[in-house]
This record gives structure tokens, C-alpha cells and sequence, in this order.
């Protein structure tokens, strides 16, 4: 007698799905929104945290983590503040690094100004190209250009003098500014100028009464990243600067501020506090205008 294998039954098609995790918007929020905001407020904001409470931190408490809290201060002190303040050119360095941001900024504004309204609206032949060449210039690095430019800044009779930096700084930030604004003018309606052609208006005049009023969003925010980078710059201050007095602050915490191997840290952190200060308010007043640079001049 030969057994035959009984065949499993046939699954059923009325058999339920499986299961899916569901979350509600709450969950969901918390999970896709919130936790990675707040690592990246952690990663962000850590920084000048730990800047700010090593600056009001007493010497006790920044070289003995066994018996302080190194995230916390015990007893705040403004020595280092006053030692940077009253003991420094701390100042001076602070005033030079201004001039010379506001300098350099307003004259790379107005350089980059012409130089994008003529490659966007002139039309020439090879406007493009020139205006892809101008963004390469911006991508040679700093390490390379400040070797002939120190020849030139000797012949010049310039070294050692806030000037050199002056007339250096728009180097690096005329490319910048007009790759920025070559495509913010693009934004801007060309019916706009040629009804002002039609009407007898001049280039300049377009230029000033139509262009730039509508393209102030834009060249707010040109000023912001150069007011930036020129406030931040390093290299060239490094090596065209020599004299204490005239060094601007990333250059002058660095090179007056650590003796030997004998780092103030209390000073340094103090020194980059009230550095950063300045940059911070100018980001405040203007924020409105960036936000809105970043969303095109006019609509059709």
C-alpha cells in the first residue's frame, strides 16, 4: 500500500496583510524634524558656547577639569576680557580689521557691480566665457596668488600697511561678487531696461535709477559674504602685515596671544568672542535682505 504526501493547503486568499508600523504626525515631526534640527543646533552652537565660557572662565577652573566642571563655569572673572582689552592693541587690531573689511568691501561692491551688469546686459560676444573665467579666478587658492602679489605690494612700497590689504582683499572677493550678481541681475525683467531705452535713458542711468534699486537684496547680500571674508581673511594679513600694531584680529589672537608654545587660552577665546561680535550684528541688521536675495529680484 503506497502513502501518498497530502499536498499543504492553499493559502488563503483573504489572508490579512502584515502589519506596518504606523506613526502618528507627532511622531513622525519629532523624528524627521526636531531631532535632527536639534543635533545640528548641538553642532553648530557648541563651538561658541565652549568660546564663551572659556573666555569668563579664571585660570583655576580652565587647567584643573578634575575638580571643575569643564562645561560649566564656577566663579565667572572678566580677567581676560580686561588683559585683552587694557593689556593688548586689541583695539587698534579691531579697528584696522573694520577699516579695512568696510574698505575692501565697498570697493569690490562697486567693481563687481559694473563688471556684472556688463557681462549680464551688454550682451558682447563671449560674455559668458568671461564671466566663467571670472568665477575660476575665484577658485585659485589664496596660497598661490599671495606669492606674486607680495612682489607687487614690495614694489609698491605698500608692505607692512592696511592699504596692501585694502587694494589685495578684491582679489578674491570682485570674482565672488560678480559671479553673485551676474545671476541676481538675470532675475531682474530686461523689459524693465528697454522701455528706459526706448524713453532715451542712458546705460548709467538704467544702471542707477531702475537696476540697482531693484537689485539691492542682492548686493546686500554680495556685501555680506565680502564684509565675511574679508573680516575673516588670514593669509594675506599674515603676510603682509609685520608691525603689532597694524595686524588685524585673526592674525594678531594668533601670533600675540600664544608665546612659545604658552597658549592664553582665556585671552584667545575672549579675543574670538568679541571678534566674531561685529559680524554677528552686521548678519542681524541685513538677514531680511539676504533671505530675499536668495528668492530672485522681481517676478515677471
Amino acid at each position: 500500500m503506497s502513502a501518498t504526501a497530502e499536498a499543504p493547503p492553499a493559502p488563503s486568499s483573504a489572508t490579512a496583510p502584515p502589519e506596518t508600523l504606523s506613526w502618528d504626525s507627532k511622531s513622525r515631526r519629532m523624528v524627521t524634524i526636531w531631532v535632527p534640527l536639534a543635533c545640528f543646533l548641538l553642532i553648530l552652537l557648541f563651538p561658541f558656547y565652549w568660546m564663551s565660557i572659556t573666555a569668563f572662565k579664571p585660570n583655576a577652573e580652565l587647567y584643573d577639569y578634575n575638580t571643575h566642571n569643564p562645561f560649566w563655569i564656577t566663579s565667572p572673572t572678566l580677567d581676560h576680557i580686561r588683559l585683552l582689552l587694557f593689556g593688548t592693541s586689541y583695539p587698534r587690531w579691531l579697528l584696522t580689521t573694520m577699516t579695512v573689511a568696510i574698505c575692501s568691501t565697498v570697493l569690490s561692491l562697486i567693481a563687481s557691480t559694473l563688471a556684472a551688469y556688463a557681462i549680464q546686459r551688454l550682451r558682447f560676444k563671449g560674455s559668458q566665457y568671461v564671466g566663467l573665467g571670472i568665477y575660476l579666478a575665484y577658485l585659485v587658492p589664496p596660497s598661490i596668488l599671495f606669492i606674486p602679489l607680495a612682489t607687487v605690494v614690495f614694489q609698491f612700497g605698500l608692505f607692512d600697511s592696511p592699504i596692501a590689504l585694502i587694494l589685495v582683499y578684491p582679489t578674491f572677493l570682485v570674482p565672488f561678487c560678480t559671479w553673485l550678481l551676474i545671476g541676481y541681475f538675470k532675475s531682474i525683467p530686461f523689459e524693465l531696461e528697454e522701455c528706459a531705452l526706448i524713453d532715451g535713458a542712458t546705460r548709467l542711468q538704467i544702471l542707477r535709477q531702475i537696476t540697482l534699486p531693484l537689485a539691492v537684496p542682492g548686493l546686500i547680500s554680495a556685501g555680506i559674504f565680502s564684509f565675511t571674508l574679508s573680516w575673516n581673511e588670514f593669509i594675506y594679513a599674515l603676510a603682509f602685515i609685520q608691525s603689532s600694531e597694524r595686524k588685524t584680529v585673526p592674525v594678531a589672537i594668533l601670533t600675540e596671544l600664544v608665546t612659545g608654545d604658552v597658549y592664553q587660552w582665556g585671552a584667545l577665546m575672549a579675543g574670538s568672542l568679541l571678534g566674531s561680535l561685529p559680524v554677528a550684528i552686521f548678519y542681524s541688521f541685513f538677514v531680511d535682505y539676504y533671505v530675499s536675495s536668495l528668492t530672485g529680484a522681481v517676478k515677471e
